[in-house]
């Protein structure tokens, strides 16, 4: 089973999958027993990684990402040429991680000044 992302969800996670690097290399022989334990460690210090995939056939890569995230309950974000990047959430003490950052209240910004401001004065 696999989690459903919204919309927002998946943007703010395609945003911090930005900076990271591949954690994971899948090559020509697939998803072997040594590619998934290297991704289930990865998840399981990190919520998001992202797995580079060595072949050029798009249907696999796809395949793939499917298979990852059915195997280890996570939800597929998105695929970028050959990287795949997966999350999952964090179990903290039967709780779950929210994918989504806090907001900051907007601040009100002051008057903006302008020529004919400066002319009144």
């Amino acid at each position: 089973m696999t989690i459903e992302l919204t919309p927002t969800q998946r943007r703010s996670l395609r945003a911090r999958a930005h900076a990271l690097h591949a954690t994971v290399m899948v090559g020509e022989a697939g998803l072997t027993p040594a590619v998934l334990t290297e991704i289930k460690n990865g998840l399981s210090t990190r919520d998001l990684i992202k797995v580079r995939a060595l072949t050029a056939d798009r249907a696999t890569r796809a395949r793939w990402l499917a298979e990852i995230c059915v195997e280890f309950d996570a939800a597929p974000v998105q695929i970028i040429g050959k990287m795949l990047v997966v999350y999952r959430p964090l179990k903290a003490e039967g709780e779950t991680v929210s994918p989504q950052k806090p907001r900051r209240p907007a601040r009100p910004k002051p008057a903006r000044r302008t020529k004919r401001s400066f002319q009144s004065d």
